[in-house]
């Protein structure tokens, strides 16, 4: 028990000393502790993307971008676009960082024996391995219990018989998101005020429990559904329900999609797809957007593992006939896609936007209808 009280500060302790340490020895070579460990990672795994570096180390995507982005201005890093698809960006070491990679090691090495001092060559493997098995023990609390954090709902729909074809459901919208869409109607819940009215979990539970006989499905949607850890442990208790459940997302998080798909837990997918790929992130608001993610969840979607639709919301300022053509061209084959028509509201990110009439929106269907045999009109 006396040495278990102590965890939090010896960790404490080797933590802020081995930032001194590393921070002045590699001082010379224009680098810091913060960068040292993305260095290793990508020289050890060459090719390896921002996202793979996130998951490796268990960091957040902002502090790995800080990182890499400090290591390319020192020269040690590049940055190449995949040959498979130009979107994602892969990470390779510089010859600058691999002339002093055998000095890194080195550096490295010289620390290890510094903390290991008055331990013998056993007691310091020891040390190594118990370690090793510490951080991977707390790294899988961390994502259980992600995985079993609630996820917060910011509003419901108790009868919808538009949301999910074919289905009288209710909705669950979640609050959150990563894209800012210039034409979303649910400004209220991408901006999510501190101060946002949540309904506790036992008051839409309690609903969904009571409708079970009236309901067919629940909708989840947002916001960005999968943006939170805790969207599995809700769709599995949607499941013991008995209800079926349809995921509006952005396609943003297809580890995710494709996760929620093997373990049936979503019955129908509605995927919002912005425009073309090359107007894809002036429409979803975030213009440096990295579209591999996109990518990959149409082509998830499109192998049929799942009832799904295409959706995308036309607005007279951000989609013409010549975006339109190119979308039908990447989507060809889908199972559906549905234009929506733009509705403007006080509730609108972006004033001023305007809504097709119905005829273009007709001559935009009849165009699409070549690519993706059922596409069809919503909203007018």
């Amino acid at each position: 028990m006396a040495q278990s009280s102590r965890l939090l500060t010896d960790s404490s302790i080797l933590y802020r000393c081995s930032q001194k340490y590393y921070d002045k020895v590699l001082s010379d070579l224009n680098l810091g502790s913060g960068q040292l460990p993305f260095l290793i990672f990508i020289y050890e795994n060459e090719g390896i993307t921002m996202n793979g570096l996130a998951e490796k180390g268990c960091y957040d995507k902002g502090t790995v971008t800080k990182g890499v982005q400090r290591l390319v201005e020192a020269g040690y890093v590049i940055m190449m676009s995949d040959e498979h698809d130009k979107r994602v960006k892969m990470l390779f070491t510089t010859e600058k960082a691999k002339e002093i990679m055998a000095q890194i090691y080195l550096i490295r090495q010289n620390w290890w024996e510094m903390i290991t001092q008055q331990m013998s060559e056993e007691e310091a493997a020891l040390f190594g391995t118990l370690q090793a098995q510490a951080a991977q023990n707390a790294l899988a609390f961390l994502i259980r219990e992600q995985q079993e954090e609630p996820l917060r709902i910011f509003g419901m729909q108790k009868l919808t018989l538009l949301d999910y074809p074919g289905k009288m459901a209710a909705t669950l919208f979640t609050g959150g998101c990563n894209f800012r869409c210039p034409f979303c109607q649910n400004s209220d819940l991408v901006f999510l005020a501190e101060d946002a009215a949540e309904i506790p979990s036992e008051e839409w539970l309690d609903f969904l429990k009571k409708r079970r006989s009236l309901l067919e499905g629940v909708c989840i949607s947002g916001g960005e559904p999968l943006l939170h850890p805790g969207i599995e442990a809700l769709l599995r208790r949607l499941k013991q329900l008995g209800y079926l459940v349809k995921l509006d997302t952005n396609g943003s998080f297809p580890h995710k999609l494709e996760t929620l798909v093997s373990q049936g837990l979503v019955d129908y997918v509605a995927m919002d797809l912005k425009n073309c790929r090359e107007s894809y992130g002036k429409t979803a608001g975030v213009e440096a957007l990295d579209l591999g993610p996109i990518e990959a969840s149409v082509q998830l979607l499109m192998q049929g593992r799942v009832p799904y639709e295409f959706r995308t919301t036309i607005v007279r300022e951000l989609h013409n006939e010549k975006e339109l053509r190119l979308l039908g061209e990447w989507i060809q084959g889908a199972q559906k896609l549905v234009l929506q028509q733009f509705e403007d509201s006080d509730r609108v990110i972006q004033k001023g936007l305007h809504a097709w009439d119905r005829a273009t929106l007709e001559q935009f269907q009849k165009m699409l209808i070549r690519y993706v045999p059922n596409t069809e009109i919503r909203g007018c």
